[in-house]
């Protein structure tokens, strides 16, 4: 797993303190009808298949309310999962229980869904040598959680924020004063192990764009053809990632024109929620 994820835990408690902190606020008006010392058991169960993730962020979101809650999972973040099938049973305090299902279940199913759209596009491109990569294009405030998802769905992360790489676009390019130019200046700004992509619209730009030396080149809303061609250009000389109009039924063909990488924003961005639940047992 990324260097990113070591700290996953510091993660987790930011993201589930601050999602309670929005939901349960001074308190869960509703839970106070039932006694606060009845305990209740529950199992959360899937209507759909997919692929499961957020298991820490639903552990933690009981935990913060209930220490002693006790949670039994038959599968792990990355698993496959069935539809109409359990994924897990709690047993704790039942207001603990009743205030913290929602925020729970919002994690689980928005990573889950995350996982299970890029689990689909890795599987379509199976074969090539093109890896399926995320964006910044992500929930604000959940971008580690939601690119955590893409790793588990067996995608790449790209980079997290602004300040772990450097992404040449069209307007670094018109200010810097043309892609050699913007090149030139990023090189002297970080150093040699810092990512550094050039984005490129025409096939004269990425002729300039591997003049300058930029070793990584991001292909925007090229057609097939031009990728083809872009590929033909480049031989070993930088690796190509394509971006722009990617979607399940284009990915195959985009991964074999032979670029090495496709980042797509739908995997975090454009996403419906993993159907889930969770029920009482009597």
């Amino acid at each position: 797993m990324p260097d990113a994820y070591h700290a996953l835990e510091e993660t987790v408690t930011r993201d589930v303190t601050r999602a309670l902190e929005e939901d349960v606020g001074t308190g869960d008006l509703t839970a106070r009808l039932i006694p606060e010392d009845r305990i209740a058991r529950a199992r959360l169960m899937t209507r759909e298949s997919g692929v499961l993730c957020g298991v820490e962020w639903f552990n933690r979101t009981f935990e913060e309310l209930d220490p002693d809650v006790e949670i039994f999972w038959h599968h792990e973040d990355g698993d496959a999962i069935v539809a109409d099938s359990s994924l897990c049973e709690l047993e704790g305090k039942a207001r603990a229980l009743l205030t913290a299902e929602r925020t729970a279940l919002n994690f689980v199913q928005l990573l889950s869904a995350v996982a299970t759209r890029t689990g689909m596009f890795v599987r379509a491109v199976e074969g090539t040598r093109a890896k399926i990569l995320d964006t910044r294009k992500t929930i604000p405030g959940l971008r580690k959680a939601e690119k955590y998802a893409v790793f588990m769905g067996g995608g790449t992360n790209h980079r997290i924020g602004l300040y772990d790489g450097i992404l040449i676009k069209e307007n670094h390019i018109m200010a810097a004063g043309g892609v050699a130019a913007a090149v030139r200046a990023a090189r002297h700004d970080v150093d040699a192990v810092t990512m550094l992509q050039v984005e490129v619209e025409t096939i004269e730009q990425l002729r300039e764009a591997l003049d300058a030396g930029a070793r990584l080149i991001l292909l925007d809303n090229f057609d097939l053809a031009r990728m083809r061609e872009a590929v033909k250009i480049a031989g070993d000389r930088a690796e190509l990632e394509a971006s722009g109009g990617v979607n399940l039924e284009t990915v195959r063909a985009i991964a074999e024109t032979g670029v090495q990488r496709i980042s797509i924003g739908a995997l975090t961005k454009d996403i419906d929620a993993l159907d889930l639940s969770m029920r009482f047992i009597h």
